[in-house]
């Protein structure tokens, strides 16, 4: 298992200075997190590849974003987020096919992203539509033998795993967000793993409280002063097979948000050592 952080991908120019932190700091994992399609070129993946084999680093996967509005509430998130919306489900489907060309350039498996909020009413008919258009990227993806990773957060789980029964897709995979379940109000991360367990390839360790109002999410909190019991998550994902990627996420910026990172390998490493034994970080 390895640990390792978010690396944003905003700028070429960027790149260099941001690895060399990540490495000069111990890690040698990272998931890219990729919003800015006009990078997504022949030219950038041969020269990233190269940077990311010189600093010795792994990708475990390659966060996607999309273009047109975003809001991360409950009530105009509704209508900007993800593949849901269809007046931007088109633009949005080529924009992750377009990630994941570029994420098989850079040798990247594992392509993620937030689907949106995912109607749990099976009938509605944003539900339907959803489901061919995840079909659409995921097809795509298979031709380059990759996964198409849903980052956990504005659905339930069991409206996730309905999703992935009704595309029937066998390149369909879970980025499993810990705290983003809670922040959103939709399930304990730990009893997440009951429903999509058997369907996860990286994680986010991150953590947070559970929403005080109708309208905003959770706060997201330093790992260990939220809500996540990473000790009975990290359990249930022993109990599982789980021994893979372990991505810790921080959503802030500034010095404090390396300092937290550093403080959440920390206490990350205890709670996997004592779980899965001493050998388990490689």
């Amino acid at each position: 298992m390895k640990i390792g952080t978010c690396v944003s991908f905003s700028s070429m120019e960027e790149m260099p200075g941001k690895l060399a932190v990540l490495k000069e700091n111990g890690f040698d994992a990272c998931q890219l997190v990729a919003w800015k399609p006009s990078l997504w070129t022949e030219e950038n993946a041969d020269s990233l590849k190269k940077m990311l084999e010189d600093h010795g680093i792994t990708v475990s996967a390659f966060w996607c974003g999309w273009e047109g509005p975003t809001t991360w509430d409950f009530y105009d998130g509704q209508l900007t987020l993800g593949l849901v919306p269809p007046e931007y489900r088109q633009m949005r489907i080529q924009n992750l096919c377009d990630g994941g060309d570029f994420a098989h350039r850079l040798g990247i498996t594992n392509v993620v992203t937030h689907m949106g909020f995912i109607p749990e009413n099976p009938y509605d008919p944003a539900f339907g539509g959803l489901c061919v258009a995840v079909q659409t990227v995921a097809r795509h993806l298979k031709e380059n033998n990759q996964y198409l990773l849903f980052e956990t957060g504005q659905e339930t789980p069991v409206a996730m795993l309905r999703c992935f029964e009704r595309t029937g897709c066998d390149n369909l995979g879970v980025n499993l967000d810990t705290a983003n379940l809670i922040l959103y109000g939709k399930a304990n991360p730990t009893d997440a793993l009951d429903v999509l367990g058997k369907y996860v390839r990286d994680v986010h360790a991150k953590d947070g409280c559970y929403p005080t109002n109708g309208h905003e999410l959770g706060q997201e909190t330093r790992i260990g002063e939220g809500k996540v019991d990473f000790k009975a998550f990290f359990s249930r994902l022993h109990e599982l097979g789980y021994n893979s990627h372990v991505t810790i996420e921080r959503e802030i910026d500034g010095s404090q948000q390396l300092q937290d990172i550093l403080d959440a390998r920390e206490y990350l490493t205890k709670i996997i050592t004592e779980i899965y034994g001493g050998d388990a970080l490689c």
